[in-house]
């Protein structure tokens, strides 16, 4: 069974970031071992992952469970095929392949309606994929519209990204929290602050309340990655996270956290 990362937090926070910096960390060390799940409606990850595709290229497994539900509502038969082995052969067919890992977009949330036996089916579909990868990395939405479905069922390790604010530190605690009254299983929570100021030195700080707030949340701080003008440049230019240098302070700064945590080495 692979490993299933998730990265959560508020938005506009740099989870795509973090995903796309943990995706490549992951990819350089276990190539072809790694699936990847764009969990954000907005679907956006494959810009930051420097996948070339078209967004309307991505089928994405939201409009596969739309589809499956009218099919099914409407009677057809799938081919011939029970519904989930019907689901499980449209999810196969939307991975993205690339030469070092595999993309999977789930696109917007279901229409009205209740789709429970599709969420089922979805779940039990991502637990097939994790089998077939060393590592999932789930980049998710603001809302946490798969994991508080439950779509996602378990988590080895939970990445919740905050920026440098008191709003984006209690939102964090706010994760760690649904989290837990979700009963989601989850192995070890680790938090992430993303564009901190830095000192005269050029080291990221973070004020004091800031870390009173931390401490308060019950959030275990894995590191803080400073402001780089270097990534909103990338991000201006829709350059791949990939290209960023390895010795610019935003790598460094992830490299070092990453370090930190033996589970995702």
């Amino acid at each position: 069974m692979g490993k299933i990362i998730a990265v959560a937090g508020k938005g506009g926070v740099g989870k795509t970031l973090i995903s796309a910096l943990l995706i490549n960390h992951l990819t350089r060390r276990h190539n072809g071992a790694v699936l990847a799940i764009d969990a954000d409606p907005s679907t956006n990850l494959h810009l930051a992952l420097g996948v070339d595709v078209d967004f309307h290229q991505l089928e994405s497994v939201g409009s596969i469970r739309e589809e499956t539900a009218v099919d099914v509502q409407s009677g057809s038969n799938l081919g011939g095929m029970s519904k989930p082995d019907y689901f499980e052969m449209r999810i196969q067919q939307a991975i993205w392949e690339e030469n070092d890992f595999d993309l999977l977009a789930m696109g917007r949330p279901e229409g009205p309606g209740c789709y429970c036996a599709a969420n089922n089916m979805l779940r039990a579909s991502i637990d097939r994929l994790s089998g077939a990868y060393r590592y999932v990395v789930i980049d998710n939405e603001a809302g946490l519209e798969h994991l508080s479905r439950r779509t996602t069922r378990d988590v080895d390790v939970l990445l919740i990204v905050s920026d440098a604010s008191m709003r984006g530190i209690l939102a964090a605690g706010g994760v760690s929290r649904l989290i837990g009254e979700l009963h989601t299983q989850v192995g070890e929570q680790h938090l992430i602050v993303n564009r901190v100021p830095v000192d005269k030195d050029g080291e990221p700080t973070l004020p004091d309340p800031l870390h009173t707030a931390i401490e308060e949340q019950g959030l275990k701080l894995a590191g803080l990655i400073p402001m780089d003008p270097l990534v909103a440049e990338f991000d201006a230019q829709g350059k791949p996270v990939g290209d960023i240098p390895p010795d610019s302070v935003t790598r460094r700064a992830f490299d070092k956290i990453v370090a930190s945590i033996p589970s995702l080495s």
